[in-house]
């Protein structure tokens, strides 16, 4: 079963470098999948988001989101996976970018994008947002297949990793804000 996964997961990878990879796609996806080492933007437009009320809440259940996610992909399962990185086990694969942990499985940046996006989705307002937040989480996940540093399973758990964090991430926010109130009304009634 897992070879089979494998030879698919290769076959992908292989197909999507010798018929999607173009001069025009490759710095643009290069350049974004960039921005979401060690989640930085990401982590980035959350912190960006606790700094204004109105968004608060979104902010502070997109950061428990990926926080979550951090703690179950990146220090839990990679390293009790260790699955080779694409170009180690692809005889003359070639990735766009430089990524420095050997471990591919499961996908930390398609995790974290899906976790702040998923969190954003439950708890923003407006559906523009919503929208623009899942599909920067997609793309993120999809141009790490596009520069070559995972295989499309590492993205797919990944990005299904991220979801579930994401929505423990707003359940977990939206108990904090109510329990606040909660003690705040007592408070107040006392």
């Amino acid at each position: 079963m897992l070879e089979t996964i494998q030879g698919w997961d290769e076959s992908v990878l292989v197909w999507i470098a010798e018929h999607l990879r173009n001069p025009v796609l490759t710095p643009v996806l290069s350049f974004y999948t960039q921005l979401g080492n060690h989640g930085l933007l990401f982590i980035a437009l959350a912190i960006l988001m606790l700094l204004f009320r109105p968004t608060r809440r979104a902010g502070a259940a997109a950061g428990t989101g990926m926080f979550l996610g951090l703690l179950v992909t990146n220090l839990t399962i990679k390293p009790l996976v260790m699955r080779p990185r694409p170009w180690l086990t692809i005889p003359d694969f070639t990735a766009l970018v430089a990524e420095h942990d050997p471990n591919s499985f499961p996908s930390g940046h398609s995790c974290c994008a899906f976790a702040f996006a998923v969190a954003l989705a439950i708890v923003l307002p407006q559906r523009w947002a919503k929208a623009l937040a899942l599909a920067a989480a997609a793309v993120m996940a999809l141009s790490r297949l596009y520069v070559g540093v995972h295989f499309p399973t590492d993205v797919i758990v990944g990005a299904v990793i991220g979801t579930l964090c994401g929505l423990i991430g707003a359940l977990i926010v939206d108990a904090v804000v109510r329990r606040y109130a909660a003690w705040k009304s007592e408070k107040r009634d006392a």
